[in-house]
């Protein structure tokens, strides 16, 4: 189960990077970057966390 919650936030950290990323080439500011960015990771990192738990909970 902790090697799933790491794949999860590892996932959600890669997402938050590209994110990131695109914001930066796009033009934003480094502080609206970092916010993109972050905002990414919350949001991904929720998804995942909420299909892994009713993946759990279909399969008891």
């Amino acid at each position: 189960m902790t090697l799933v919650m790491l794949v999860a936030a590892l996932l959600a950290l890669l997402a938050a990077v590209g994110a990131g990323l695109l914001a930066r080439m796009d033009g934003a500011t480094l502080p609206a970057a970092l916010l993109r960015a972050g905002v990414a990771f919350g949001g991904s990192l929720t998804l995942i966390t909420a299909l892994l738990a009713l993946g759990i909970s279909a399969l008891m």
